[in-house]
């Protein structure tokens, strides 16, 4: 997986934001009176030029509810929806303002990359920024005393950050526009009302996250104010799973700014990072929602009913809203890489949907967690190493307060791994990251199954899981096996991924599991079969593995299973008696290579075919037992002719260059085995 980016899945918008509960059964009504395929663009575009401050508020949050149906949303492009929308950020009343950002927001979550671009394009960036700009201003003016009461501006402004945080995921000029209007102080600002309204701070510090990723012109921009306030965050300690997630997003942000850091701070920040990730995953998913499940009905026996049904209902629409998302499983590009975009749905819940939404957060800010700790180990990317020479290439630019100047290189992607290995051995990272690879206990999933409002939860505890593999990859990936405990830890850590994948009656077929789990597998068994560990996965266990994993779509997922073969072939290739284990396991690597449709595949099944067959008796015997020879003979040409045929175009460079190599590896592989064939 390389770099698993800390990204946001998308998340269509609570329908009912300033939208009164009637006006939505109106609507509903319509609808089924003019029929399904109607859509009524028209008429609600029609109606933000009322004079009327709530017809314009209703048809703001009527169009931000009917483009949570994507079918819908061409039908207000082809109107001209954006620019029509646009000026309504900036209406004279502040609902307009909200419920307009708010449509736009929906579009840009629901309407993915192609939408977003489009919206940048049409200029909407400059009404939000204004919008924000204003929105900052008058927080201080517009401040509210009373607990718990609904500050107007701050809300406003919330939809705007969430709207803003959509675009720069997306689109790249978006973010170019973010660096050079001055919205990162504006966002800054956002974060630092965590005190009054933690809904804006985590919408910020999401944002936030977001836009400081391989951005190496804003990383520039930088000063010691900002970074004080990112720091000020991340040292607070109140509980709660909001704060906990608050408190992520901090460290993450502050891991993106590593380059930003003062030398004297930096390995004071880095530890500090590192020991809010571990204090999140210190936590308890499975016992802490059943706990938060059960004073949710606690607290509902002394609500009035028809708060708690009209509550419930708006929960229940959220929850349906992530498990259609998550179907989904939409992606976008980011700097030319192929992201998941995240669903995080807490602020469009029900204010009195407390324990739900701090669930949701402590889900959230272990997933994040789990998602930094993968960019701290693969920090030596290519990408890296340009943010690094462009951070610092022209300081010129900077003013006094900029920080570029004298950064050490302590921190840089060249010197970072033992800096990085060091606070995550110290903090018990790896032991962590194994233990979030269990299966989600059942009475947290039960709890979530049986009440609809929770059921969109399930999804997000079986990520964290898959998160925590895909973690579990890049630590076994980077870190030697005294740094992992030893020998003992590793038989335990195979022992334990082997009951994952073979505990149940079947593989589990679940495309993201698989994914996370065999690329964990793989990066174990390398590390096994490098020290001569004995492991506990027997050749027919791995053979069903495997199997299945050939019959996943996803790409890297049956590389991984043939790179898995290759190398239990080659250990085994080792061992006196194994000529009937290594036939199976040519056999179905012969199969890969000829019958894949991928190239990439076919490479990799190629790979560990010269692998397993490289030397020994055992292999020898096997070889010609399989006819491997004929085979491969006759599978030269053809796979020559397929690297010509589809390779431009189909593959990157770097895929080519690999197909090459195999190629002519092929070619000198044979000529081996004529040799073994006449002794």
């Amino acid at each position: 997986m390389g770099k698993s980016k800390t990204t946001k899945f998308k998340r269509p918008q609570f329908n009912a934001v300033g939208l009164p509960v009637n006006a939505v059964k109106e609507l509903d009504a319509e609808e089924e009176e003019h029929g399904d395929d109607t859509c009524p663009a028209a008429e609600l575009l029609e109606k933000l030029q009322s004079p009327s401050a709530d017809v314009r508020e209703f048809a703001c949050a009527s169009i931000s509810r009917v483009v949570q149906q994507s079918q819908t949303i061409p039908g207000f492009l082809q109107r001209d929806a954006v620019r029509r929308l646009g000026p309504m950020l900036l209406d004279s009343s502040l609902a307009v303002r909200e419920t307009a950002t708010g449509a736009l927001r929906n579009l840009s979550a629901c309407g993915g990359q192609e939408v977003c671009e489009d919206m940048v394009k049409h200029d909407v960036m400059t009404p939000l920024t204004a919008l924000l700009r204003e929105s900052c201003a008058g927080f201080e003016s517009d401040a509210v005393p009373m607990k718990d009461q609904k500050n107007a501006v701050e809300d406003v402004a919330n939809e705007a950050v969430n709207l803003l945080w959509n675009l720069c995921e997306s689109s790249s000029q978006s973010l170019s526009v973010f660096n050079k209007s001055g919205l990162l102080d504006m966002v800054v600002q956002c974060l630092e009302r965590h005190p009054h309204n933690m809904e804006l701070a985590i919408s910020a510090a999401h944002c936030l996250h977001t836009v400081t990723e391989d951005n190496p012109e804003l990383l520039c921009s930088m000063n010691t104010a900002v970074l004080r306030v990112v720091e000020n965050v991340l040292l607070t300690s109140q509980p709660g799973m909001t704060h906990t997630l608050l408190r992520t997003l901090a460290a993450g942000t502050l891991w993106n700014m590593k380059g930003s850091l003062p030398a004297a701070r930096q390995a004071q920040t880095l530890d500090t990072v590192v020991a809010t990730l571990s204090q999140c995953l210190d936590l308890d998913a499975g016992t802490l929602i059943p706990e938060l499940r059960q004073a949710e009905e606690g607290r509902h026996k002394q609500t009035p009913a028809a708060a708690d049904v009209e509550d419930q209902a708006a929960a229940e629409l959220v929850a349906e809203m992530v498990e259609e998302e998550e179907e989904e499983a939409p992606q976008r590009k980011r700097n030319g890489k192929a992201v998941m975009v995240d669903n995080d749905f807490s602020d469009l819940l029900p204010r009195d949907k407390e324990e739900l939404r701090e669930a949701t957060a402590l889900l959230t800010a272990q997933q994040t967690s789990l998602e930094i700790i993968v960019n701290m180990c693969c920090s030596d990317d290519p990408s890296d190493d340009e943010w690094e020479e462009e951070s610092s290439s022209d300081e010129s630019d900077l003013g006094p307060d900029g920080l570029c100047d004298g950064v050490s290189n302590l921190m840089s992607p060249l010197c970072l791994s033992a800096e990085v290995h060091g606070a995550l051995i110290n903090h018990s990272i790896p032991e962590k990251v194994l233990k979030k690879t269990q299966f989600p206990r059942k009475e947290a999933m039960d709890v979530c199954h049986q009440n609809p409002s929770w059921r969109g939860l399930m999804k997000k505890i079986q990520r964290v899981q898959s998160r925590a593999l895909t973690c579990l990859h890049s630590i076994l990936s980077t870190m030697d096996a005294e740094s992992l405990g030893g020998a003992a830890a590793l038989q335990g850590a195979a022992q334990h991924l082997s009951t994952l994948v073979f505990g149940a009656a079947e593989i589990p077929k679940d495309e993201e599991f698989l994914e996370a789990v065999i690329s964990a597998m793989r990066s174990l068994l390398q590390i096994i079969a490098s020290k001569n560990i004995s492991q506990c996965m027997t050749p027919q266990q791995l053979m069903s593995l495997s199997e299945a994993a050939t019959r996943c779509d996803v790409v890297s997922v049956r590389v991984n299973a043939v790179a898995i073969l290759g190398i239990t072939g080659s250990t085994l290739a080792k061992e006196k008696g194994t000529a009937e284990t290594l036939q199976m396991i040519g056999n179905a690597l012969l199969q890969v290579a000829t019958r894949d449709a991928d190239l990439v595949v076919n490479g990799e099944a190629l790979d560990a075919l010269f692998d397993v067959f490289a030397d020994g008796d055992e292999a020898d015997t096997a070889a010609k037992n399989i006819q491997l020879l004929p085979a491969l003979k006759a599978l030269q040409p053809v796979f020559k002719a397929k690297i010509r045929k589809e390779g431009k175009g189909k593959y990157s460079p770097q895929q080519l260059c690999v197909l090459d190599n195999i190629k002519v590896n092929l070619r000198r592989f044979n000529g081996y085995l004529e040799k073994v064939v006449k002794k």
